[in-house]
């Protein structure tokens, strides 16, 4: 875990970012994780779409359960208000009587019936005919029984039966609940009334005998919302309270839809309801059911999967750990042998475990560790033959006679084909200073090999009699037996200094030009001349060109293209106008300043660029007889 930003919890720069360090975070990261959330997604709309899928069913079978609930109700009072409806509409028929009279006895003995009671007004009485009117009062009750109370009419056939709110009957011991019907003659008069007393545990019998209706919680109310009778987990009650959420919204469900099913709070739901309404008489079943034994399957199945998922990614990781631990161990061994590479010691090969992408790496370093130590022995040898070739190499500094040389040669490789030497041999003169430049095409051994040849061929040429002409074709003659069948060649530029008569001897085979800046006159002068590079025509004759007048004044640059032709970063070349500028200077100072000066300004202008080309360059300038010297 990274922490970027400062410690400042309100500046929006200090974010947390996961940063997997090991392939096992990556591969829990990047692969487990996507997994983890794929499952999670997947079980969540699965669960969702279960669930929904369960509640209406649940909803279907909750209804259909109170359909044939109400259903039983609704058949234990259809039968009592059905004779009920055929005493009304025989009165005052003739043989109303008889008939009445056996409608009567029908209702009592009806299971369930406690009391029929017919009751005539005092006035409509007197009127009726004897013959055409049952007398008296079937089921004595006292007083007027719900005579002053409200009541619920329930319309069956052509007659109005009116049925009671339950209550509390001594003579029964038990609750009851009346079924009243107007006696009304044909021009509508008021006669009387014929009241039909049922026991209430009769009615819902088939209700609260079935199985969800003891073990769920469940009302039978009025349209009112008054609880008739409830059964709660413990046994069945007279009452109780209604006053929960889910109870108010059901009640209010019920005041415009016959039946339905409403949802509790929660996902999923704490509790569900159903209720749905009687036909014969003004009440309505409602059931509520806990919201996880309706959704029990799909809960057992999500608790089934979470622990299933749990384990199948616990699997995954321990799957993951024993798959990443060869690997990791492989990795891990060429990581330290790289490191161990980085400090110099490459050590022996690594043991390959696989043949997949890690072994294919395995094989691959220790490829490379062969290569690399074939590399540093032939860096090793390149190392020699720098220290052989600068070996070659005159001192950087030289005073001869009045004369003050510095030279250098620096290489883009670790060997190059620059050159540069100082001749002294009697057989140039004893007061005579030979300066040779060269410049092989290319850098490298091969140049390193070639400049080694010809520094030979002119040693040892320069040291028998003849002048630079003589001795530069001599060289080009020999050079050219062993360049033949290769093409290479070499650039040159042997100069003879005789300091004592203020003499220039120079033999140019190819070479730039050398420069002869004058102070006093404050003009440059090129040393030009003919001549073909050595090591082309071995039928090359080369001339030998002089400059006289050479005083204290003077100072001579021999040099090598890698100067002006050294470019910077944008590509832009030194250029021989900058070192004429640098000569001009620093032309008091002495050779090695003026050398170190050009090196120094050609490593600023190159900046962060490679260096192509090998750079040499001699300065040599004449020193007064008064000055100290270097």
């Amino acid at each position: 875990m990274a922490l970027n930003g400062p410690p400042d919890a309100e500046d929006p720069r200090w974010v947390f970012h996961f940063q997997p360090r090991s392939l096992s975070q990556r591969l829990v990261l990047f692969v487990l994780c996507p997994v983890a959330v794929l499952l999670f997604s997947m079980g969540l709309i699965g669960f969702v779409f279960a669930r929904n899928s369960m509640l209406v069913q649940w909803r279907e079978a909750a209804v259909l359960k109170l359909q044939r609930a109400a259903h039983h109700v609704d058949m234990r009072l259809i039968e009592p208000k059905e004779w009920m409806g055929i005493f009304t509409s025989t009165v005052g028929h003739p043989g109303a009587p008889a008939v009445q009279q056996m409608i009567i006895e029908r209702l009592r003995a009806m299971e369930g019936v406690a009391f029929v009671n017919l009751m005539w007004e005092p006035a409509a009485a007197a009127e009726i005919p004897t013959d055409r009117r049952v007398d008296g009062m079937h089921g004595q009750m006292g007083g007027e029984p719900a005579l002053g109370r409200r009541s619920d009419h329930m319309r069956h056939g052509g007659a109005s039966v009116e049925i009671m709110p339950p209550r509390y009957d001594e003579l029964v011991a038990g609750e009851t609940v009346a079924l009243v019907s107007p006696l009304i003659d044909a021009d509508g008069n008021r006669l009387g009334r014929l009241e039909v007393v049922m026991r209430f545990d009769h009615i819902i019998q088939d209700v609260v005998g079935s199985g969800w209706w003891q073990s769920l919680r469940a009302f039978l109310v009025d349209d009112a919302g008054r609880v008739l009778a409830c059964m709660v987990p413990g046994g069945y009650r007279e009452s109780c309270a209604t006053d929960d959420t889910l109870t108010r919204e059901t009640l209010a469900a019920m005041q415009t839809r016959e039946s339905g099913t409403v949802l509790g709070r929660g996902l999923p739901p704490a509790e569900v309801s159903g209720f749905h309404r009687i036909q014969e008489a003004p009440w309505t079943l409602i059931v509520i059911a806990p919201g996880d034994m309706v959704l029990a399957p799909i809960l057992r199945f999500r608790r089934y999967y979470a622990v299933t998922g749990v384990a199948f990614i616990g699997f995954v990781l321990v799957l993951i750990r024993l798959m990443t631990q060869g690997t990791v161990a492989a990795i891990n061994d060429v990581s330290r042998a790289a490191q161990a590479v980085a400090r110099g010691s490459l050590g022996a090969p690594l043991l390959v475990r696989g043949r997949d992408e890690v072994g294919e790496l395995t094989r691959s370093f220790n490829t490379m560790l062969r290569q690399l130590e074939e590399r540093i022995r032939i860096k090793e040898a390149l190392g020699l033959a720098q220290q052989v070739q600068q070996n070659l190499l005159p001192d950087r500094i030289l005073t001869f006679a009045n004369l003050e040389v510095a030279g250098t040669s620096l290489y883009c490789d670790e060997t190059g084909g620059d050159y540069f030497d100082f001749l002294q041999f009697p057989e140039l003169g004893s007061d005579r200073l030979g300066i040779a430049v060269g410049d092989v095409v290319g850098h490298g051994v091969a140049s390193a090999l070639l400049m080694a040849t010809v520094r030979a061929l002119l040693r040892s040429r320069a040291s028998q009699a003849g002048g630079p002409a003589r001795i530069i074709s001599e060289v080009n003659r020999l050079l050219c037996m062993d360049t033949a069948a290769a093409g290479n060649f070499m650039t040159l530029f042997f100069a003879l200094l005789d300091p004592a008569r203020g003499e220039i001897h120079w033999v140019r085979a190819g070479h730039e030009p050398a420069l002869l800046f004058d102070a006093g006159a404050d003009t440059f002068m090129e040393l030009c001349g003919a001549g073909m590079a050595l090591g082309v025509d071995e039928t090359q004759e080369y001339a030998c060109y002089s400059y006289s007048g050479w005083n204290a004044g003077h100072l001579l640059l021999f040099g090598t293209d890698g100067i002006w032709e050294t470019e910077n970063p944008a590509g832009e070349r030194f250029g021989k106008q900058r070192l004429r500028r640098l000569l001009r200077a620093h032309h008091q100072d002495r050779p090695g300043d003026i050398m170190r000066a050009v090196t120094d300004a050609l490593a600023a202008f190159r900046g962060e660029a490679i260096q192509q080309d090998d750079i040499t360059l001699v300065v040599v300038k004449f020193r007064p007889d008064d000055q100290p010297g270097a």
